[in-house]
């Protein structure tokens, strides 16, 4: 630890979600990133962006944990031919779960076109509206990551969308019922390491004191080594369903007031491989 790092500080992953889902966002990630504000992103492989916004990260390899948002439910994922709405997902998730065979297919795609263009694996998976819980599809992954990265020194980490113990809303209850303790069990038989909770989670709404307000709460609560989602965009793109809101989380994470609230809440910003408790062992 730093010198000038106080002994109680807590080490979190912030990250930005929905990288390459349009113009706007990959440049608001990408300039956030370059200031320290955040530690991670995922990116959506499926979108055409891709190849050419992965360039932005380039000068940020080795600072930024760079991982795969596991597509079933955008318009790129539709595009592609497996996708389908949120909803439907859900109900397909819930009455027996995605076919296995399949969603290994959908998955190595992924993972393939996620190094092409990277040129490393993933530091990270998670899922888009978090569909790397989902039943059918968390065990092809587990499989999947075991299969491509087991034999690696360092494993890609898992994010369980599950918020900390006291931060649970609604919106967080039903994420997490989706299948956070079937991943935690999945990702511990395979030996694979794990985020500890995700903050982050609301309704996309208010403005921009609603925005400071919540993060303050979360990150005055969340413990070391959890993931502090977010989904930053530079502008407020008109067909992005939440562009406001991601418009508004860009200003404050840019802003001196989140460099403020992370300073009073004695929290430092850090990548996964160098959060303190380290990321959880799929043993434990």
């Amino acid at each position: 630890m730093p010198e000038s790092m106080p002994a109680k500080t807590r080490r979190v992953i912030v990250c930005a979600d929905d990288f390459a889902i349009h113009a706007s966002a990959s440049l608001g990630i990408a300039k956030l990133a370059e200031l320290g504000r955040l530690s991670a992103t995922s990116a959506m492989v499926l979108s055409p962006r891709w190849p050419k916004d992965a360039a932005l990260l380039k000068d940020l390899r080795g600072r930024l944990d760079v991982g795969l948002h596991l597509d079933w439910t955008s318009d790129f994922a539709l595009a592609a031919g497996h996708g389908m709405p949120l909803g439907r997902a859900m109900r397909h998730a819930l009455l027996g779960g995605f076919d296995r065979a399949r969603a290994s297919t959908v998955i190595e795609r992924q993972l393939d076109l996620f190094e092409q263009h990277w040129q490393a694996p993933p530091d990270f998976v998670d899922g888009h509206q978090h569909v790397q819980q989902f039943a059918g599809i968390r065990e092809a992954l587990v499989a999947a990551l075991v299969r491509r990265y087991g034999a690696c020194a360092v494993k890609p980490y898992l994010r369980i969308s599950r918020a900390p113990a006291g931060m649970a809303g609604l919106k967080s209850r039903v994420i997490a019922l989706m299948g956070a303790q079937a991943l935690v069990c999945l990702a511990g038989a395979a030996d694979l390491p794990r985020a500890n909770g995700l903050a982050g989670i609301y309704d996309f709404a208010g403005g921009p004191q609603r925005y400071a307000d919540l993060m303050t709460g979360w990150l005055a609560r969340a413990p070391a080594g959890a993931i502090l989602m977010c989904h930053p965009s530079q502008a407020a793109e008109p067909d992005d369903a939440i562009g406001v809101a991601r418009a508004q989380e860009f200003a404050y994470l840019a802003s001196p007031g989140f460099a403020h609230a992370l300073q009073q809440a004695m929290v430092t910003v850090m990548r996964g491989c160098d959060v303190t408790p380290p990321l959880k062992s799929g043993r434990d």
